[in-house]
């Protein structure tokens, strides 16, 4: 595993385009006090030993250095020992409806980015628990499997989009099997779903998929994202309409989600515009029973900036070597310069 021990310090590397900038800006300005003073091809006559493009070279030299470092005070590392660490928690998947209908606006900006913030958020206080991911639509997929990594976890919530799922429709049966089939052996007794979608089910018996889910100790919690109102769908700008040319109306149905949160003894809470609903759900998952199971995490990290040192003195060498002026004595010894017969 590679990581950086003080990323913080890469925001020095926006010191790079600014110092471009101000070696450009000195140039231009050097070529336009030479063309007053006269001729620029009589004044390079006048200064034989001149070399604009030394002076670049030296320039693109002392840059590679500074970048190296401005790499090395961030501390490159690389893991270099697995340990196993035991964690008490739960394990909890979260099923994300990516269905057109979740691109409705009657909340802001829409129900998916509303879904996906949330998400985000709570995942930025988990610490024991661990995460998977389940998208749907008319079918599901796992996206992400349970795991301990919680920066993973953010970056698959993220990258969540409709063009995830190749076929529309509302498939909450598919996802809760899905899910039922990713929990460990070692979580029984501590599982947990989340589903977070408008309810508006086409695909086949969720309740059955809930029932069945039960019996394998999952408590489902689900959140209704929408109103009953509903509003329509806008798809690249233009709005989604059926095959008589009607606009598309996406409404939440709250049945559906109930009956798959009461058949497995969890709860349904309907979103707002102020809240999504998870904090509620937090606060009833931490009543369930936790259970101890072991994660793999890197223990050691080996130092690499040594190298980029190393590196940033041989650039500084070269580029004090270098000298600003053409050496005639040495251009002598030029092994790519042709002699005439």
């Amino acid at each position: 595993m590679f990581r950086f021990a003080s990323p913080h310090m890469l925001y020095l590397l926006l010191l790079i385009p600014a110092m471009m900038a101000v070696f450009a800006l000195a140039v231009r300005t050097r070529q336009r006090r030479l063309e007053r003073f006269g001729d620029p091809a009589t004044v390079r006559q006048l200064m034989p030993d001149a070399s604009p493009r030394r002076i670049r070279n030296k320039f693109i030299l002392w840059l590679c250095a500074l970048t190296c470092i401005v790499l090395a005070l961030a501390r490159p590392q690389f893991g270099s020992k697995l340990k196993e660490v035991s964690r008490k928690g739960i394990e909890l998947m979260f099923a994300v409806d990516v269905s057109n209908s979740m691109l409705a606006e009657d909340f802001e900006p829409t129900r998916l980015d509303r879904t996906k913030y949330a998400i985000n958020r709570l995942l930025e206080g988990v610490k024991e628990d661990k995460i998977g991911l389940i998208v749907f639509a008319g079918d599901a997929y796992v996206q992400l499997p349970i795991t301990s990594d919680y920066v993973a976890a953010r970056n698959f919530v993220k990258q969540i989009s409709p063009n995830m799922v190749s076929r529309q429709g509302t498939a909450i049966g598919a996802a809760i099997q899905r899910a039922a089939e990713s929990y460990s052996s070692e979580s029984e007794g501590s599982r947990v779903l989340i589903i977070i979608s408008d309810g508006e089910n086409h695909e086949d018996d969720a309740v059955a998929a809930a029932k069945a889910a039960a019996e394998k100790g999952i408590t489902i919690y689900t959140i209704g994202i929408g109103t009953p109102e509903g509003a329509p769908i806008s798809i690249g700008g233009d709005f989604l309409k059926d095959e008589n040319g009607q606009m598309v109306v996406s409404k939440l149905d709250e049945q559906t989600l109930e009956q798959i949160a009461l058949v497995t003894g969890g709860s349904y809470i309907r979103s707002t515009n102020k809240s999504m609903g998870l904090d509620e759900i937090v606060q009833k998952i931490n009543e369930t029973e936790k259970k101890e199971f072991s994660s793999q995490i890197f223990e050691e990290f080996n130092e690499q900036y040594q190298y980029l040192l190393g590196a940033a003195l041989l650039f500084l060498l070269l580029e004090g070597l270098m000298m600003s002026r053409k050496n005639h004595i040495l251009a002598r010894f030029s092994i790519f310069k042709s002699r005439e017969n």
